[in-house]
């Protein structure tokens, strides 16, 4: 699925325009702290947060982000929607909060074979 037919599925708004829809998203990872987002985001993954701030799409950029995705239909501030439609990063934003973007992400992005990344619990 690339990042305009999950943007349908969660009935969101791409507010950086065309650039980047194309992409592939292979998983979802949702976190607001930046660090941990470029330390534990997969490459390909759509990221859900509640940041705006020009440095989201820098981190999108290292982390190999497909997409960010934002809940509540969060406004971003204009430098940031520039930046990520020069960066082919694109922005989507919904009306959903954080939970119901990660409920239909995982309806339609959903482990095929059963399998699924490994979780705090797993690590023990």
């Amino acid at each position: 699925m690339n990042a305009g037919e999950l943007a349908q599925k969660l009935n969101a708004r791409i507010v950086t325009g065309e650039a980047g829809v194309g992409r592939e998203v292979s998983g979802v990872y949702a976190c607001d702290l930046l660090s941990r987002v470029m330390s534990h985001a997969a490459k390909g993954d759509a990221w859900v947060t509640v940041h705006t701030h020009i440095n989201e799409v820098a981190v999108a950029l290292l982390a190999e982000i497909s997409c960010v995705i934002l809940p509540e239909d969060i406004a971003v501030e204009e430098q940031t929607l520039k930046k990520a439609a020069e960066e082919g990063i694109p922005i989507l934003s919904t009306a959903l909060d954080c939970y119901g973007v990660c409920c239909v992400a995982h309806e339609c992005l959903g482990p095929e074979d059963g399998e699924t990344r490994p979780g705090p619990t797993d690590a023990v």
